[in-house]
C-alpha cells in the first residue's frame, strides 16, 4: 500500500470512493477475478463506494503485465460485446441502483480514452513520466532483460492506467485504487500523476493484495478443464458448484474466508471438521459461492443436480442438459465433443473407455465403435458418466 496510516484514516473517516479495473479480454470474468470482486463487496458492505472500471479503452492497447509477448488485439465489436458480458458478472455481488449513497458505479474507460487527442495527452500526461522510471518497473524490465519484444503500444499502457485514476479522481471523487499486486507499478504511477497534476498533497492512495494460488499451485479460477467462468452460459451453475465442491481440503478455510459472506467465527467452527466430515463444509462453501455468482435458485438446483448425478439414482432431471441436436453420434465423438469435452483428446478417450471409465445410464461401455441412436433412449436422453467427477444429461435430437 502507498501509505498505511492514510488509508486507515480515510476508511475510518467516512465513505471512500475506490475503484478496481478489469480489462475485457473475454466476454466474462472467471473465478480468478473473485478476490477483486469480493474486496469490493466487503468494502461496500462497510459503507464505501465501489467504482467498477471496465477497460474498453485500455484493452485496445493490452496490459503487458506478467506477459512475455503482446496480447492479441481485439476488434471494436468484440470489445463492446465483452464489456456488455462482463457488466452482468457483478449483479450478484454489488448493489448499483438501490438509491443508497454507496451504490456501485460501473464505467468504461473507452468513454474518455477514445476521445483523447494525442498531442494534448502527451503534453498534459506524458510530461509527468520519465522513461528511466518506467523501464525500472518490473513489467517492462523483465521484457527488456530477457530481450523480448516490448512494443511502443504496450509501453503506453502505464500512462493510460494512470490517467484513468486521474480522471476518476476528478470526475467521481475516487481517491483509492485497489487491485492485485502485479498492478503495483501502474497503480503507483496513478497516485504520483495525481499528485503532480494537482500540484500539492493529494488523498490518492493504492492498496494491493497478493495474487492467489490454490494449494496445488494453480492460479485461482483455473481447473483441469480451463477457466471457471462467472457467466452461466460458459460455466453452468452445476459446473461452478462442482468447482468449489472439488477444491483441495487445504483450500477450504481460505476459500470460505475470501469467497463467501460466512462470518469468521462460523468459519472457525466449520473448519474444525476432519476427514469425511469436511465434505459437508465443502458443500456449504460451494452453495455459498454459487449463490453469490448465480443466485439462490440456481445454487439450490446445483445442489439437487449434484445429489442426483453422484447419488446413484436414475433421476437426473436437475442435471443441466447438453442438447446435441442430432439423432445419432459415436461414443468416441460424443465424449470429445466441445459441448461435452469429457476428455482432452480421442487418444485419452479411447484409453478411458477401454478402462471402463465411461458409463451410459449407469452401465459401463467399452465398445469404441458404439453409435448412440436417439430412438434407443427415452426422450432421446442418456445419462453420461465420464470418470469420477463428470456427469452429463445428453439430449440427442430427432
Amino acid at each position: 500500500m502507498t501509505d498505511a496510516k492514510a488509508i486507515d484514516d480515510a476508511f475510518a473517516a467516512g465513505m471512500v470512493t475506490f475503484y478496481v479495473g478489469y480489462d475485457p479480454t473475454a466476454s466474462s470474468l472467471h473465478a480468478g477475478s473473485l478476490t477483486c470482486i469480493m474486496v469490493q463487496r466487503l468494502l461496500q458492505r462497510l459503507g464505501h463506494k465501489p467504482v467498477v472500471l471496465l477497460g474498453g479503452g485500455t484493452a485496445r492497447v493490452g496490459d503487458p503485465t506478467g506477459r512475455t509477448e503482446s496480447r492479441k488485439m481485439l476488434d471494436d465489436a468484440t470489445l463492446s460485446a465483452n464489456v456488455a458480458g462482463i457488466r452482468r458478472n457483478f449483479d450478484g455481488y454489488l448493489h448499483f441502483d438501490s438509491g443508497k449513497a454507496n451504490d456501485a458505479v460501473l464505467v468504461d474507460n473507452a468513454d474518455w480514452l477514445c476521445g483523447l487527442h494525442y498531442l494534448e495527452f502527451l503534453r498534459e500526461i506524458g510530461s509527468h513520466f520519465t522513461v528511466n522510471r518506467m523501464i525500472a518497473a518490473k513489467t517492462y524490465r523483465d521484457r527488456l532483460d530477457n530481450e523480448q519484444p516490448l512494443s511502443f503500444l504496450e509501453f503506453n499502457y502505464q500512462l493510460l492506467q494512470a490517467y484513468d485514476f486521474l480522471h476518476l479522481y476528478r470526475d467521481q471523487g475516487c481517491t483509492m485504487q485497489l487491485g492485485g499486486s502485479d498492478q503495483w507499478g501502474n497503480m503507483v504511477a496513478g497516485t504520483e500523476l495525481i499528485r503532480r497534476v494537482i500540484e500539492g498533497p493529494s488523498s490518492a492512495q493504492a492498496l494491493t493484495w497478493p495474487l492467489l494460488l490454490t494449494s496445488d499451485g494453480r492460479k485461482m479460477g483455473k481447473s483441469a478443464d480451463g477457466a471457471v467462468w462467472l457467466d452461466p452460459a460458459q460455466c453452468s451453475p452445476f459446473d461452478y458448484y462442482q468447482y468449489w465442491l472439488s477444491c483441495h481440503d487445504d483450500d477450504v478455510r481460505n476459500h470460505l474466508l475470501k469467497y463467501t459472506d460466512v462470518s469468521v467465527e462460523e468459519i472457525g467452527e466449520l473448519c474444525k471438521a476432519q476427514g469425511s466430515a469436511l465434505r459437508e463444509v465443502k458443500v456449504r462453501l460451494a452453495r455459498e459461492a454459487t449463490t453469490l455468482a448465480h443466485g439462490a435458485e440456481a445454487a439450490d438446483a446445483a445442489v439437487r443436480a449434484s445429489k442426483q448425478a453422484f447419488g446413484g439414482g436414475d433421476d437426473w432431471s436437475a442435471v443441466p442438459a447438453v442438447e446435441l441436436g442430432i439423432s445419432s453420434i459415436g461414443l468416441l465423438e460424443l465424449v470429445v465433443d466441445p459441448r461435452i469435452a469429457a476428455f482432452k483428446s480421442k487418444r485419452e478417450a479411447r484409453a478411458r473407455i477401454e478402462a471402463g471409465a465411461v458409463k451410459l445410464d449407469g452401465e459401463p461401455v467399452k465398445d469404441l465403435g458404439l453409435v448412440l441412436e436417439a430412438s434407443a433412449f427415452e426422450n432421446g436422453t442418456v445419462r453420461l458418466q465420464a470418470g469420477k467427477k463428470k456427469r452429463f444429461r445428453v439430449v440427442l435430437g430427432s
